[in-house]
């Protein structure tokens, strides 16, 4: 899961996510994953810890990605009025992974 790069502590996806909201053109960048992921790693969050600022290119990728492929996954994900996320998006990467080693583990024992 992403950690804050200075203090270390647990970043919650959909906190990151709702300060990116405010950028111009929000809704366009989460429904292309090349801009995205772009925009993800030039932003300048601030962690709700520590409240120090470091950028996206520090978070972890593959966990960036699934988070674009849920939020476009889940139709209304996002309360654009209320600038708000609404899918439990930590929970929801775990799910993943979760499942993601139970596949490699039934394909290793399967015969």
């Amino acid at each position: 899961m992403a950690k804050c790069p200075l203090c270390g502590k647990p970043l919650d996806w959909g906190e990151l996510i709702e300060q990116m909201l405010n950028i111009d053109n929000a809704e366009e960048i989460t429904r292309d994953r090349e801009k995205f992921m772009e925009a993800i790693e030039g932003f300048a969050f601030k962690c709700p810890h520590c409240g120090e600022e470091f950028y996206g290119k520090y978070l972890p990728r593959e966990e960036a990605e699934k988070v674009f492929e849920l939020l476009n996954e889940f139709k209304g994900s996002i309360d654009w009025e209320n600038r708000k996320v609404r899918l439990r998006l930590n929970s929801l990467l775990a799910l993943d992974k979760m499942l993601e080693n139970w596949d490699k583990k039934v394909k290793r024992e399967v015969p």
